[in-house]
């Protein structure tokens, strides 16, 4: 009996004292053209080194389950710090580093590593750019995994709905945001994602997908093109080719699934495939969403890495999504509070796009990128007006149909450590069809206004140099071209930007660029009936809307982990589409979720400029705080000639984002809270007649006083609350985010109600609690 007591009490004793452990390893690559380094020294905050193998690959093996900080040194390159990389026990660490070429001087200069947080994977992109991280989107306060949402912490960027992931960026309006994937421009990555718009209601993409990818805010290098307000360039994470590995989660959202790992244990190839189901049933339950409103969707996202012994790399990767709701108004009459109620609607969303990468490392100076693809859109909207007989009247019909072939290529050619270059072009066939049926004003009749099907094509080009004089100073130059075909409209756009670390505390950036949009592809085929019935589309001609992007950025590093950034911008919009009539006030600057039909002319002018004042102090010991100041003003010129302010000149936006993880002593769990507060301007809105309302039974705006009158201040806290257990091989965190924690009910527009007499205000969506459990093994 004593020495069943005796070993009892050793097992405890071990069982207490035992540590979950996992391992990091990884490549370490030239930053222009992604070539392997033998050789590079890799030191690790326990003290352990290693040097990378013949193909730049290095591991460590059975670390505790934690952070762990990183520096990586090799001669001829600068070297690179990675901090707090976290360690779980459910999922290994997988890195790729890139390394800056260090450029020789006639005076030698010490070199000291310093983490770059947030500095953009495209080393071309000196100004309003940031990487972010995958750990971002799954930390930050209601990001729920979604870039969008994740991007409202940044400075400048506002949501523009809280019941969508559509973002404002420095005043403009949703439109002008361009998604690209591995280097593919693709279609918004979305469920219910409408014409034009770049967001939806939720992202299609998991973060089991993502990596590390960047965000920009203005003056883009010049490979981004057909955009006007920002870009996602996003990265997809190669599946773990030595081990399988899954991850499966359960919540209010849905239920996810993700599987990875590699063929076989002789091939370094991979796969990494991501599902979705969600019917928000959860939401229906709570209130939140009404009990007649039917909400699903589903999602598929995949990338397969496929590696060739000479004939370089290639990949296959894609996204699809399928998203429907249905509303459906009570048959009891007596149920109906408001005119809204008594619409039935059949919403759809479709979209998606597959492509296959090929990279090849021609020699020590040039690597060229391929891809082809396909992508499509489908959407639908249908709407009845049910009559005080319940019988059904058709209000509203449309239907907006894109598919598209895909091809671009990239040259890196890399002259010296001093000298790289980037060139490429981006080709885009497109067949399209749509079709909308709609009245002028409420319960008039129906007329068509879209009714077209064809095929059209764009062309992109670009170049771009890369100088750096010496280790502190960096200049990018570069050209855009971007033509359609359906018109032959076109546009050659400048880049320019610099760059000068002037200590190792402090920096010093410029940027210049021109850059053009295409408009959405079916206002180009609105129609109008000319008085003997026939129809002409008087937008076939449209011009690219256009833009003079110019800023200047200072950051100042205050401490290890925490940096004052400024920067100034000014935007000088031209070529924009507005209303053909003198009088009129309408641009297509202020498009909120509807496309235009009207006829249009490219005579609009814009400007949007502004400060940004941001303090963040990176995660360090468990915590991280951001405060980001936006202050703006956003103004456009219709056809009548009047300055005015546009819908999304809320003129200020104050963000702090902070949160602290607390651990237990052997780092076996770990509760984490965080929490994101934003207070903003509101939106402009144009003033409502009233008595113009009640005789013609619609809203009837005061068109001379657009977006005179703004909305309250938008005020929102989000809450996110988790635990995280470290057990032996696998790891398991319960989240709950709290979704405007103090259930304030934004205005978001208003309206005339015809049965109520009166206007009315809409508001935005309330609290909204979403639970999460996610296990990885």
């Amino acid at each position: 009996m004593k020495l069943f007591f005796a070993l009892t009490l050793f097992l405890l004793s071990h069982l207490m004292q035992a540590q979950y452990t996992q391992q990091i390893r990884g490549t370490v690559v030239d930053q222009v053209l992604k070539e392997p380094l033998a050789g590079a020294t890799i030191s690790i905050s326990t003290g352990q080194k290693t040097l990378t193998d013949a193909e730049g690959n290095f591991r460590f093996k059975e670390l505790p389950v934690g952070t762990y900080r990183i520096e990586v040194t090799v001669t001829g390159f600068k070297a690179a710090i990675l901090d707090n990389i976290a360690v779980n026990s459910g999922k290994e660490v997988v890195l790729t580093i890139p390394l800056e070429a260090e450029i020789k001087t006639e005076q030698e200069v010490i070199i000291r590593a310093n983490s770059k947080k947030n500095k953009p994977l495209n080393d071309m992109s000196a100004v309003s750019a940031r990487a972010f991280t995958v750990e971002e989107t799954q930390r930050y306060a209601a990001a729920v995994n979604d870039p969008l949402r994740m991007a409202t912490a940044f400075p400048g960027v506002l949501a523009n709905d809280d019941g969508n992931n559509n973002i404002i960026i420095r005043g403009n309006a949703p439109t002008g945001l361009l998604w690209k994937m591995e280097g593919m421009d693709i279609p918004s990555p979305n469920h219910f994602t409408q014409p034009g718009l770049s967001g939806g209601g939720i992202s299609i993409l998991s973060s089991q997908l993502l990596a590390n990818s960047d965000f920009v805010t203005a003056a883009f290098a010049a490979e981004y093109g057909n955009a006007l307000s920002g870009v996602f360039d996003l990265k997809l994470r190669k599946g773990n080719n030595e081990k399988k590995e899954y991850s499966l989660q359960a919540g209010v959202l849905g239920l996810n699934a993700a599987a990875e790992g590699p063929f076989s244990k002789k091939y370094k190839g991979s796969y990494l495939v991501n599902y979705r189901y969600s019917t928000l049933t959860l939401l229906n339950k709570m209130g939140i969403l009404a009990d007649n409103n039917t909400t699903n969707f589903q999602d598929l996202s995949y990338n397969i890495y496929l590696p060739t012994q000479k004939l370089g790399n290639f990949t296959v990767f894609g996204f699809g999504g399928l998203s429907d709701q249905v509303f459906e108004p009570a048959r009891d009459s007596t149920k109906w509070e408001s005119r809204s109620d008594r619409y039935r609607s059949d919403f759809f969303s479709n979209t998606g796009m597959s492509g296959i990468t090929h990279s090849i490392l021609v020699n020590s100076k040039l690597r060229v990128n391929t891809a082809i693809g396909t992508s499509f859109t489908k959407i639908g909207y249908d709407e009845d007006f049910t009559e005080d007989d319940l019988s059904l009247r058709k209000t509203f019909i449309d239907q907006y149909s894109t598919r598209n072939l895909l091809f671009n290529t990239t040259l890196y050619y890399k002259f010296s450590k001093q000298w790289n270059m980037r060139a490429g072009i981006i080709l885009k066939g497109i067949h399209y069809k749509f079709f909308r049926r709609s009245p002028d004003h409420e319960d008039e009749p129906l007329r068509e206004k879209l009714n077209q099907q064809g095929n059209t094509s764009t062309q992109q080009a670009f170049a771009q140099w890369q100088f750096k004089p010496s280790n502190s100073i960096i200049f990018n130059a570069g050209l855009h071209f971007l033509r359609l075909a359906h018109n032959h409209t076109s546009s050659l756009e400048p880049r320019l930007s610099a760059k000068w670390n002037i200590s190792r505390r402090s920096s010093i950036a410029a940027g210049y660029g021109l850059h053009s949009q295409i408009q959405t592809l079916n206002v180009y085929f609105a129609q109008q009936e000319l008085a003997d019935g026939s129809m002409f589309m008087p937008n076939k001609n449209l011009d690219l809307t256009r833009a003079h992007h110019y800023v200047l950025s200072y950051n100042y590093r205050l401490a290890k982990n925490t940096q004052l950034k400024t920067e100034i911008y000014y935007q000088q919009l031209f070529h924009v589409p507005v209303a053909t009539a003198d009088s009129s006030t309408l641009s297509t600057l202020n498009i909120e979720y509807d496309y235009i039909t009207d006829p249009l002319v490219n005579k609009g002018k814009g400007r949007n400029y502004g400060m940004e004042i941001s303090l963040e102090r990176y995660l360090q010991d468990n915590f991280y705080l951001t405060l980001s100041n936006s202050f703006y003003q956003s103004k456009y010129t219709a056809a009548d000639g009047v300055e005015r302010n546009t819908r999304f000149n809320g003129q200020y936006i104050i963000t702090l984002i902070t949160g602290k993880d607390f651990v237990s002593d052997r780092k076996a769990k770990t509760f984490g809270i965080n929490i994101k507060t934003i207070m903003a301007g509101g939106l402009r809105t144009t003033p409502i007649d009233l008595a113009a309302s009640q005789q013609q039974g619609y809203t009837v705006y005061r068109e001379k006083e657009a977006f005179s009158e703004q909305n309250p201040a938008y005020f929102r806290t989000d809450l996110r609350l988790s635990m995280k257990w470290n057990r032996r091989h696998h790891t398991s965190i319960l989240s709950i985010d709290f979704q405007n924690l103090t259930n304030r009910l934004n205005i978001f527009n208003q309206y005339y109600d015809k049965d109520k007499n009166k206007i009315v205000n809409s508001y935005q969506t309330g609290l909204i609690p979403v639970l999460n459990y996610k296990v990885e093994f």
